[in-house]
C-alpha cells in the first residue's frame, strides 16, 4: 500500500469515527452497534472495529443495559475545550472594552444559569462589575437571552418554564427571543439589575457548547452607547464564527 493510499485510509477511519460519535451524542442513553450501523450507514463489523478502538480510548463505554454510550474521557476534553474557548475570546473581549470603553463578559451556560468564565473591566469611572463564577439567570439577562435564542426550541421551552415557573410571562420571552434571533442580539434594559442595562450576543464553540459575550452598561449612558456597542458585537460575533469554523 502506498503512503498516499494509507493516508486516505486513515482519514477514512478518522471521519468514521466522529460520525459514531455524533450519532451516540444524539443518543445518550446508548445504542446497540446495529443501531449506529443504521444511523451512520456502515457495515456491523466495521462499527465495532471502530467502537473497540474508541472504548480502549476512553472516548466511548459499553455497558449491558444501555448498549455503547459516550465515554469519560470525553468530558476532559469538553473542560479542556471550554478552556481554549476562554484564551481564545480573551484578546476579542479586550479589544472590544477598549473600542467600546465598557465592561465586557464572557459567560457560558451550565445546569441552567449563565456563568461568568471572564471579564475585560470597562474604563469609565462609573462602571458595571461582576465576579468571575457568578451565577445568572437566563430569561432576564442579555446573555442570557442572547444564548436561549440560539438554542432548539423545545430546550428553550424547558429551561424557559424552569426558571419563570406557572407565573412567568412565556409569550413575552418568546417574543424576545424571535427579535434576538432576527436582529443577532439580545437586550436586557433594567430588566436584572436596576441601574444596569446591556446587550449581549451568543455562539457555540468548536464543541458544540454555548457561549455570550456580553456588554453591561450604567442605564445613564447606555442610550448613547447602544448602537456603538451593537455595532461592535456584531462585528466580533461575525469574527467568532469565522475563527471557529477555522
Amino acid at each position: 500500500m502506498t503512503d498516499d493510499a494509507k493516508s486516505k485510509d486513515g482519514i477514512q477511519v478518522i471521519a468514521r469515527a466522529a460520525a459514531i460519535l455524533r450519532a451516540l451524542k444524539d443518543g445518550q442513553t446508548g445504542l446497540s452497534l446495529g443501531q449506529i450501523a443504521e444511523k451512520v450507514a456502515l457495515p456491523r463489523s466495521t462499527v465495532q472495529r471502530i467502537v473497540a478502538a474508541l472504548i480502549d480510548e476512553r472516548l466511548l463505554m459499553s455497558t449491558r443495559t444501555a448498549g455503547v454510550r459516550l465515554g469519560p474521557e470525553l468530558q476532559s476534553l469538553a473542560e479542556a475545550a471550554k478552556y481554549n474557548t476562554v484564551e481564545l475570546c480573551r484578546p476579542h473581549l479586550t479589544a472590544l472594552m477598549v473600542e467600546t470603553g465598557e465592561t465586557v463578559d464572557l459567560s457560558t451556560l451550565r445546569h441552567g444559569q449563565m456563568v461568568f468564565l471572564d471579564q475585560v473591566q470597562g474604563s469609565h469611572r462609573l462602571r458595571a462589575v461582576s465576579s468571575v463564577g457568578e451565577h445568572f439567570p437566563l430569561t432576564s439577562t442579555a446573555n442570557g437571552r442572547a444564548t436561549l435564542s440560539i438554542l432548539p426550541e423545545d430546550q428553550v421551552l424547558t429551561l424557559a418554564r424552569t426558571e419563570l415557573g406557572e407565573a412567568g410571562n412565556l409569550p413575552l420571552l418568546q417574543a424576545r427571543l424571535a427579535l434576538a434571533r432576527k436582529l443577532g442580539f439580545a437586550e436586557d434594559n433594567d430588566d436584572h439589575t436596576d441601574g444596569i442595562s446591556a446587550i449581549g450576543i451568543a455562539f457555540k464553540d468548536l464543541a458544540g457548547e454555548t457561549f455570550a459575550i456580553s456588554v453591561p452598561i450604567p442605564t445613564s449612558r447606555f442610550a448613547d452607547q447602544r448602537n456603538s456597542v451593537i455595532a461592535a458585537l456584531l462585528r466580533l460575533k461575525a469574527d467568532l464564527v469565522q475563527v471557529l469554523a477555522g
